[in-house]
C-alpha cells in the first residue's frame, strides 16, 4: 500500500483550533516535523484541512 509523507512547513500560529487540533492528530509538532502515514481517504481529508500549512508527497512501500 502507498504511503503519504507529510511535512509541516508552516506555523500553527494564528490558525483555527480545528486546524491546530489536526496537525496534531497527523502527529507533526513544528516547522520541518516529517511524518509518514498509510494512504488512506481519513488521512487526505486532514491534509486537505491543514494543505496551505503541510506539504504531501505519495511514496511507494516496498514490500
Amino acid at each position: 500500500m502507498a504511503q503519504l509523507k507529510i511535512q509541516q512547513v508552516r506555523s500553527k500560529i494564528g490558525t483555527k483550533p480545528n486546524q491546530r487540533e489536526t496537525l496534531r492528530t497527523l502527529g507533526v509538532k513544528r516547522i520541518g516535523d516529517i511524518v509518514i502515514k498509510e494512504d488512506r481517504p481519513e488521512i487526505r481529508g486532514m491534509v486537505k484541512t491543514v494543505s496551505h500549512l503541510v506539504t504531501m508527497e505519495e511514496i511507494e512501500s516496498d514490500g
